[in-house]
């Protein structure tokens, strides 16, 4: 899996960092918890305050095309982003403990 950050921007406003980025990969779409933790480790931000909002695949190539957002705290993310995109993009733990 390789990322390519195509536009990384910081959104004082609404207090979070947007990336968008392209990944190419080998075999299987990857999951959104696998873009997340990847694009978390390579970013050095944390995974509970990480939304990945949308993933367009290009047909016939193993390429994605994505948009991330790395909110500064909790209280930020929850007041700005859609709720069935928080709970998509919340960590394993918390998915089992719902």
């Amino acid at each position: 899996m390789e990322f390519e950050i195509t536009r990384d921007y910081r959104n004082e406003l609404l207090s979070r960092r947007e990336v968008h980025f392209t990944l190419s990969y080998e075999g299987a779409t990857p999951s959104r918890a696998q873009i997340l933790g990847k694009l978390g480790a390579l970013l050095n931000a944390k995974e509970n305050l990480m939304v990945l909002d949308s993933t367009k695949k290009q047909f016939g190539m193993m390429e994605l095309r994505g948009v991330a957002r790395i909110y500064d705290d909790e209280e930020n993310m929850k007041m700005t982003e859609r709720a069935y995109l928080l709970k998509r993009s919340a960590p394993k733990a918390a998915k089992e403990a719902e």
